[in-house]
């Protein structure tokens, strides 16, 4: 039996684990699927190995540990720097990031013309989904608290909270941990609310729970999404991944939906 798992901190809200059991299950493909909490991201290596697992996702805080970590690397998590899918060959690691298709597919279930995207926050996710959204027209601004972590982001307009001044923007995206596990919001209340009166719409990253930034985007009556959506999409690219492509991208997600039931 194939042992795949999920590394977090926190890890023990992650739907990940039903998600793909259940398409395990229902595909008949022997392989099981846990959570891993791992505090010190350092030690994912070392961890992967001696758990002697087949394959593992990647979820906060470690995606940019991931991407140090593996030995190969696939061109786009090469050029993002996250990595959020991990595969075994050979004993070799090879990364790759399926969050950036799974957040553009979600995206695109918007029923309203998108063009102009702010992304709060500086990380692993906001990494991937910037490039891929830049990479397919949109014009993509990023917002972080502090300056040092923008440094990575030299390709697109960015700013701190001290030097940006609201400007119109399509869609608004929390890509920071605020909200998983306390009432934070991922930036200073009157930046948001300047932002979302003037948005189309808006997207947590966070799924399963109404965050406090969902909730103000809420009072704005915008049409909005939790992660859910890029969850299940990035889960299906990353079990295609697992299984080594032996079915099709519909067949997993009927399966993997029933997580969400």
């Amino acid at each position: 039996m194939k042992q795949f798992t999920i590394f977090g901190n926190p890890v023990a809200h992650s739907k990940s684990p039903k998600m793909h059991n259940s398409a395990f299950n229902g595909l008949n493909f022997d392989a099981n699927y846990s959570k891993t909490l791992l505090k010190d991201g350092s030690q994912l290596r070392d961890k992967f190995f001696e758990l002697d697992i087949d394959g593992a996702n990647i979820t906060v805080p470690h995606k940019e540990e991931a991407f140090k970590i593996c030995d190969e690397l696939d061109s786009f998590a090469q050029k993002v720097g996250a990595v959020n899918t991990i595969i075994k060959k050979d004993n070799k690691l090879y990364g790759y990031n399926t969050d950036a298709l799974g957040f553009l597919k979600a995206v695109s279930l918007f029923d309203i013309d998108i063009k102009t995207i702010l992304i709060i926050g500086a990380g692993g996710t906001s990494k991937a989904i910037s490039k891929i959204l830049q990479d397919e027209g949109y014009i993509i601004t990023i917002l972080n608290r502090s300056a040092s972590r923008l440094e990575d982001f030299k390709d697109f307009d960015r700013y701190t909270f001290d030097n940006f001044k609201p400007q119109q923007y399509d869609l608004i995206v929390n890509s920071t941990s605020a909200g998983l596990e306390d009432d934070y919001l991922p930036a200073p209340k009157e930046i948001l609310e300047e932002l979302l009166s003037n948005a189309k719409a808006s997207i947590d990253v966070i799924y399963g729970k109404e965050t406090p930034f969902l909730k103000l985007s809420k009072e704005f009556n915008l049409p909005l999404k939790d992660g859910s959506d890029m969850l299940l999409f990035q889960g299906v690219i990353a079990f295609e991944k697992f299984t080594n492509h032996q079915f099709n991208f519909q067949e997993i997600e009927k399966f993997m939906k029933r997580a969400f039931e």
